[in-house]
């Protein structure tokens, strides 16, 4: 059988001759190998093979940064971003010019962070060559289109793109059916597929989707927008369509996996569908085959809904299998997902150190289920060119870091060469040059101190803290060197909170008209991973000033430390875990004791005053490091910092991470048949 023919066996493509035969042949799939895809297809249908289905709400795959996809055709415009606006205090440029970019639009099938780690994870499992399958929500409508309005603040528009062109994402004729007493839903497969860093491996991503001709209106919006939270009902469909959808995928593809690994609590309906018809001890027995990762202590991101709605959609065995597991022990009339997941799943993490102290606490019930993986990045999908360029330039001192990123941490041998210190800055400016380039009608410059704060937004994240007290920070741009700020995010469209800070940010950058000839401030429309992966390694210094202990991990610091960006942190999350070390600067109130808080004090006005200490300090070495004109203290310490930042990357990436869940919660279950139906 020849590899086209297997291929087609194996993945059913709908509209294979009219639509894709001229990007799927005998040897490529899109420009890519093939030979990786029908491996990992057939180590999927294989039940010795042990293999891992990992369900996400969201996946940001970054495929404009690494390995991007083509198709035969030119790309269509419905799947391309080319213009983003900029609002900064130099007003002028901002009605006049927009940040013009030709770039594909990112599979707009994610919101942040949580999205971005889960395809960062494909990635990492590719690279290992594990049997692995991710499962999440083709969503039609992406997230949404940000724009800013100085008088409106942030305001959101759908994104509709077009998913039969996308290069590499291609529909499926398998068609599934929900058990719901009030709609019948029809959902349609897709699939992606993640290679390897060296392209010798490929995990498999299928997407489900209910936007099909013979569903009703309502059905088809369903997986229309990403997180969209108008009522309760539509929030427990899309639930249902990933938790019920993906374990029904799974047998629709002939997948025989023996793990079911929940990302958040939005899959826990995976273990409903598994679970239904078992006696008892077949339910005790099938906890051993589902994990679960909590990602958040905020309260917004554990899922609570009615007992009364969810009867009104499921059957009556689903709800008690619900009731059982996931009643709310401070109000019985909700089901709880978080709670729920905690109980029915065998194997439990949080993802930080931090974290786990802190979900042990909201959690105690469980405190001695919950074991803790920080989490990371994937090394070569934020890795800047002219980092890895320097890497590869020293890689006999180095060692083979592109198999094993951990041996990053063999920099510290090369702190002592003048040639690598120097390399290391060229490379640097390198990465900077670029950046002002792009930003060059609003006279960004490679010498002057640039500082970034960008993610997602709310109110937990602080994002408007360097900017509470303009004065002060106009002052020390004045007098202890020029500044440049640029800001990126976007906040949920029903985060009031998330929106206020986005109005506060635009009126204080508004209000520095004045001092923009020694502070430049600069706010970006729609960041995304391609603008995640040009600031972390553009900067040269990565902000972030969550309030302790609400962020469970963050994850753009530690793409900013792979590209020696410096830190200019709270202590929270992973940097917990580096903040006894020289990788930047570190302020801010810290939390200690049982009492988790309040994630609703947010400690703006004493915060942003160690900051401003912070920034002063900070300025000062940047300016005895490089002057404006150029010229260069090799020996400053700020290179110093910037190769333990290096050092540092080679513990917090996915690499790292995938082999952890491998050994603490993706274990061989002994004595277990992978396949759980006969329980």
């Amino acid at each position: 059988m020849g590899a086209l023919r297997e291929f087609l066996s194996l993945v059913d493509v709908e509209d294979f001759q009219s639509r894709y035969s001229k990007d799927i042949t005998e040897e490529s799939f899109f420009g890519y190998p093939l030979a990786p895809i029908l491996e990992a297809e057939q180590r999927l249908r294989d039940a010795s093979s042990e293999s891992i289905a990992y369900f996400s709400m969201e996946y940001g795959l970054a495929p404009s940064v690494y390995h991007t996809l083509h198709g035969s055709e030119p790309l269509k415009s419905q799947n391309k971003f080319t213009q983003h606006a900029v609002f900064s205090n130099l007003r002028a440029m901002d009605n006049f010019f927009t940040l013009a970019i030709d770039k594909r639009l990112d599979l707009p099938i994610y919101s942040g962070g949580l999205g971005v780690l889960a395809g960062d994870t494909l990635k990492s499992a590719a690279d290992l060559g594990l049997a692995f399958c991710g499962i999440g929500i083709l969503w039609n409508a992406g997230y949404f289109k940000q724009n800013f309005w100085f008088q409106d603040g942030q305001r959101p528009h759908e994104m509709y793109w077009d998913p039969a062109t996308y290069p590499g994402l291609v529909p499926l004729k398998n068609r599934i059916e929900l058990p719901c007493l009030k709609e019948k839903i029809k959902i349609r497969l897709w699939k992606y597929y993640a290679y390897s860093y060296s392209m010798h491996a490929a995990v498999p991503l299928v997407l489900l989707d209910t936007n099909l001709p013979e569903n009703n209106d309502f059905v088809r919006k369903l997986t229309g927008q990403l997180y969209r939270s108008d009522n309760e009902v539509w929030k427990i469909y899309q639930r249902l369509i990933l938790g019920l959808g993906g374990v029904r995928a799974l047998d629709s593809l002939g997948y025989q996996s023996g793990r079911y690994h929940l990302n958040e609590g939005h899959a826990a309906m995976a273990f409903v569908e598994k679970a239904r018809s078992m006696a008892p001890l077949g339910r005790k027995n099938l906890m051993r085959h589902f994990m679960f990762t909590c990602h958040t202590p905020v309260e917004a991101g554990h899922d609570r809904f009615t007992k009364k709605t969810l009867k009104e959609i499921l059957g009556p065995e689903e709800t008690e299998i619900l009731s059982q597991y996931g009643t709310d022990p401070h109000n019985p009339d909700l089901i709880n997902l978080t709670l729920f997941s905690l109980q029915v799943c065998d194997r439990v993490n949080a993802v930080a150190k931090k974290h786990g102290e802190v979900m042990r606490r909201q959690f105690p019930s469980y405190q001695n289920k919950i074991q803790t993986i920080t989490n990371g990045v994937h090394t070569y999908t934020w890795l800047s060119r002219p980092f890895a360029k320097l890497f590869e330039k020293y890689e006999s001192q180095i060692g083979p870091w592109k198999k094993d990123p951990s041996r990053l941490r063999n920099v510290l041998e090369l702190k002592n060469s003048s040639e690598f210190r120097q390399d290391l800055w060229q490379a640097h400016q390198e990465n900077k040059r670029h950046l002002a380039w792009l930003l060059r009608q609003w006279k960004i410059q490679e010498n002057i101190l640039t500082v970034c704060w960008a993610r997602r937004i709310a109110a937990y994240k602080r994002p408007s803290l360097i900017l509470q007290d303009v004065k002060c920070l106009a002052e020390i741009a004045k007098h202890s060197g020029a500044l440049q700020l640029i800001l990126a995010g976007k906040a949920h469209p029903k985060d009031n909170l998330g929106e206020t800070h986005i109005n506060e940010i635009l009126s204080a950058i508004d209000s520095l008209d004045p001092e923009r000839e020694y502070l430049r401030v600069l706010m970006l429309e729609n960041y995304d991973t391609y603008f995640g992966k040009l600031l972390t390694s553009s900067v040269d210094i990565w902000l972030n000033n969550p309030l302790p202990p609400f962020e469970a991990s963050g994850t753009s610091g530690m793409k900013a430390i792979l590209n020696g960006v410096l830190q200019m942190s709270t202590v929270d999350g992973w940097v917990c875990e580096a903040a006894d070390k020289p990788i930047g600067w570190f302020f801010g109130w810290r939390h200690e004791g049982n009492e988790i808080g309040s994630e609703w004090n947010l400690r703006l006005q004493e915060d942003s005053g160690k900051l401003y200490e912070t920034l002063r300090e900070a300025a000062a070495l940047y300016y005895q490091t490089q002057t404006l004109s150029g010229s260069l203290n090799i020996q400053s310490n700020w290179i110093d910092r910037m190769i333990e930042c290096i050092a540092q990357a080679a513990y917090f990436n996915t690499q790292r991470m995938v082999e952890e869940y491998r050994a603490k919660i993706w274990a061989t279950l002994t004595n277990l048949n992978p396949s759980v139906r006969e329980s």
